[in-house]
């Protein structure tokens, strides 16, 4: 593990993006969820939808294959071909109120390879501190992982089951992913990765049985989830980490117990009872 004299000298690079926290997009993102009423201008915005927020709008020239921006700019050009959001560890602070002007200042924190079972990884740790009225709303490390290709001659069905997870529950909520929740994401999100709604390219450039669910529209469900059971508090923090992923048209269950510190363990079930993702949240 280790970082290469290639890739140091994105260590403590820095970028800053300013926008408006839209009514319009909170609401489409309401509908996209099935809420009943969507919040107004000037209540807090919900905990996971920040993410609809400063996502660059790169011209198509500057995508590559797999829909992401080509490698370079803010982001070190790691030229392992498959990348992915790994997981994150968030605070929220303070309330960001819908309608507010903010300003998101992102810092490379660290780039760090390691070797796993599939070969070569490169892990980008990246702060993202979101600013109202000068003060911190959220602080997010977000773990960004770069891995090689899946052998085309490996075909999904052949891969290995994750084992079953046994963790125990209290409550539990199924969810059912359908490809216009996953359309629609994608396009608040402005996520132009293909396995999100490229069938074909998920399934034969990319490896997947079909299309891929989002990441942090599930660790989204899972901060909502927390909240639901939450009573009157709000999210504190909330950190999640991607094991395996979830596909359209599969259904998976949204699971938690509280911990004996008054925090809530939480994780997404598979279809075939695997962890697909785990979580951790406090309230304040």
């Amino acid at each position: 593990m280790g970082v290469s004299e290639q890739y140091a000298a994105w260590v403590g690079r820095e970028e800053s993006r300013a926008e408006q926290v839209n009514a319009n997009a909170v609401a489409a993102m309401a509908a996209t969820l099935d809420w009943e009423t969507a919040p107004a201008e000037g209540d807090a915005l919900p905990p996971g939808w920040q993410w609809l927020f400063f996502n660059g709008a790169v011209r198509r020239r500057g995508l590559g294959t797999d829909g992401h921006p080509q490698r370079g700019g803010f982001l070190p050009p790691i030229e392992l071909p498959r990348r992915m959001w790994a997981g994150s560890r968030i605070r929220y602070v303070k309330d960001l109120p819908i309608g507010a002007q903010a300003t998101r200042h992102s810092r490379i924190l660290k780039v760090e390879n390691k070797v796993g079972k599939r070969g070569s990884l490169w892990f980008v740790t990246v702060q993202h501190t979101t600013v109202c009225q000068q003060q911190d709303c959220l602080v997010e490390e977000q773990d960004i992982v770069y891995r090689e290709a899946t052998p085309v001659t490996t075909a999904p069905a052949e891969a290995a089951k994750p084992p079953r997870y046994e963790g125990r529950a209290q409550w539990g909520r199924e969810v059912q992913p359908d490809t216009t929740l996953l359309f629609r994401y994608s396009a608040l999100t402005f996520n132009g990765h293909r396995i999100h709604y490229d069938q074909t390219y998920a399934r034969h450039e990319e490896g997947y049985p079909d299309l891929v669910v989002h990441g942090p529209l599930t660790a989204t469900l899972l901060q909502q989830f927390a909240l639901e059971h939450g009573g009157e508090r709000q999210l504190a923090s909330f950190d999640f980490r991607g094991v395996s992923p979830l596909f359209v048209a599969r259904p998976f269950q949204l699971e938690g117990r509280e911990a004996d510190d008054g925090s809530v363990d939480l994780w997404a079930r598979g279809p075939e009872g695997e962890l697909a993702m785990s979580a951790k949240a406090t309230y304040r």
